[in-house]
């Protein structure tokens, strides 16, 4: 099984955020209509710089943009809200770590779209265990 197995592509991994997106509670995805999710396999290295880390695979996502709480009706058309997941990085927690794929990236997901909004470590463990029992149903 093992022998024929790659890596997932960046077109794989944005393809499971969007299915591990589509997963989370509806009113929480409602208030996410403006967030692009896009992939790529590194944080630049403006963002690693500006993030303090010491390696590009400390780094597994990134929220660029205006959280909601920062938001004034005085911006003047803002950028797009995007939430970066790095594969290479997400990979690497992946084989370090008993965590499926996809929880990994549900995790990385939601705590990015936590900084959107705002919301405290508890409000994303929240989240998160809402997901887990939408997907047992």
């Amino acid at each position: 099984m093992w022998i024929n197995a790659k890596a997932p592509s960046l077109a794989d991994l944005e393809q499971m955020a969007h299915e591990m997106f589509a997963r989370l509670p509806g009113e929480f995805r409602s208030l996410c209509e403006d967030v692009i999710i896009r992939v790529d396999d590194f944080a630049t290295e403006e963002v690693l710089d500006e993030l303090g880390a010491e390696t590009e695979f400390d780094v597994l996502g990134l929220f660029q943009g205006i959280g909601l709480p920062q938001r004034s009706s005085q911006d003047v058309a803002p950028m797009p809200n995007m939430i970066w997941l790095y594969r290479r990085p997400i990979l690497d927690y992946w084989a370090e770590h008993d965590d499926s794929l996809g929880e990994i990236v549900r995790h990385v997901l939601v705590h990015e779209i936590g900084h959107h909004f705002g919301l405290s470590d508890d409000d994303m463990e929240a989240i998160e265990a809402k997901a887990d029992e939408l997907a047992e149903d």
